[in-house]
């Protein structure tokens, strides 16, 4: 009998609850394994953030989730893919110090990483490994695509193999799609 995929999802307080919540709940849907570490384990304080008739999205509190694993306390060797919320959690989690070496094994060995609205500034810590590369985020990270030298796709969603990117939690539905196919077809590279 073959053991489920395992999925790591990295995020912190302030994470989209949708988009925590969301992957989460698909992944466990689709049989795999799913681990949420944040800089500590902890419960996590997630937030609403939401389009309406501002020029910008607003925020809410939202519901709690548990992150039962630190970062300290992660093998990225055994995660078979790679989930980055976004929220305001990527502003500070991307200061951890033991987070860019878990970011960097997903870029070295290929494994699939799906990354949503302002998850990619989780990335400019470990820019050599976004260079060349193409994505998508939410509108206003488009300054630090580019500043790690990522060209950024103004789509809501799209797929540089490994990497698969999204504007906004309204997109998740085909974010999910690619990243349990990918998933699905992928075994651990360690």
């Amino acid at each position: 009998m073959m053991s489920a995929k395992k999925v790591l999802i990295v995020t912190g307080d302030a994470v989209e609850a949708l988009e925590v919540y969301y992957p989460y709940f698909r992944c466990l849907e689709e049989g795999f394994e799913a681990d949420i570490a944040a800089p500590s384990q902890k419960k996590l304080n997630t937030v609403v953030h939401d389009f309406e008739d501002w020029e910008t999205y607003t925020e809410k509190r939202g519901y709690m989730i548990e992150a039962n694993k630190s970062f300290a306390d992660v093998d990225p060797k055994q995660y078979d893919a790679l989930i980055i919320p976004g929220g305001r959690a990527p502003e500070y989690i991307r200061m951890d110090d033991h987070l860019p070496n878990i970011l960097v094994h997903f870029f070295e060995v290929d494994k699939p990483i799906a990354i949503m609205c302002h998850g990619s500034l989780v990335l400019t810590p470990i820019a050599e490994k976004v260079k060349g590369r193409k994505l998508t985020a939410y509108q206003a990270c488009k300054p630090e695509v580019e500043s790690m030298g990522a060209e950024y796709v103004n789509e809501m969603n799209y797929v540089d193999k490994n990497l698969i990117s999204g504007h906004a939690w309204p997109d998740l539905p085909a974010i999910m799609r690619e990243f349990v196919k990918q998933v699905n077809g992928a075994a651990v590279k360690s």
